[in-house]
């Protein structure tokens, strides 16, 4: 075979399991003829039905809801929120898998900034909305939830504390692939507690106007959040 004629051959990708399970949901949903706003099975009856692990169904409604075609709620399981064909949903989910460590190098990168800033220019009000957000995640992870938002209305009020109106633009930008992030990080074992401790250790260093101190635990924290099984796998 020319070097010419073999140039378009590509690397055969060889699907995670994660993605053949998503792919399996997808197809179910499209023969049971669920619209939007229908509820999925429970995830252990699912795993039944698909002869894998329950932890191997979640990764998949992780994936799903990352890429909005999903919604998992504490109380409610997981609810289908829009209808694609199975060809884009797996694009979409291997797109995300592909940008999740660019994501979370500028989350490091201008989280950490934001984290020091904040503990130079907070005053008694940003503190306040700081702890609320504690509070709220807090509540949300006592009643069994995974505190996505007060997670997110955190990182907000520390950047709102940081006065700083381009790096605050900067994460506008890429608010969408942050809650693409979120989702991912706390929808792993234990992590929304681990998440909120490292949350604490934060504000604590904010409170004290600690910047070096501020800027290492969001550094810390970002880190922690990195692990995930989508990564691992």
């Amino acid at each position: 075979m020319s070097a010419r004629s073999s140039s378009g051959l590509r690397p055969v990708t060889r699907p995670r399991l994660y993605e053949q399970v998503a792919e399996q949901i997808i197809g179910w949903i499209d023969e049971s003829g669920l619209r939007p706003g229908d509820r999925l099975p429970p995830e252990r009856e699912l795993a039944t039905r698909l002869g894998v692990s329950r932890a191997t169904v979640s990764q998949a409604l992780v994936a799903l809801e990352v890429i909005g075609v999903v919604a998992v709620r504490h109380g409610d399981g997981a609810l289908l929120t829009e209808t694609r064909s199975s060809t884009k949903i797996i694009d979409a989910i291997r797109a995300h898998a592909t940008r999740l460590p660019e994501i979370i190098e500028a989350r490091d990168a201008l989280e950490t900034k934001l984290a020091a800033l904040a503990a130079s220019r907070r005053t008694d009000d940003d503190m306040a909305r700081i702890d609320a957000a504690l509070t709220e995640m807090e509540r949300d992870i006592d009643a069994g939830g995974r505190g996505v938002e007060g997670d997110e209305l955190f990182h907000a009020a520390i950047t709102a504390a940081a006065r700083s109106t381009l790096l605050s633009r900067m994460m506008a930008e890429i608010s969408d692939l942050v809650l693409e992030t979120r989702i991912e990080s706390l929808s792993q074992p234990g992590r929304p507690r681990d998440s909120l401790k490292a949350h604490r250790r934060i504000a604590d260093a904010i409170r004290g106007q600690d910047a070096g101190g501020a800027a290492q635990a969001m550094h810390d924290h970002v880190e922690m959040v990195s692990d995930v099984a989508l990564l691992r796998d």
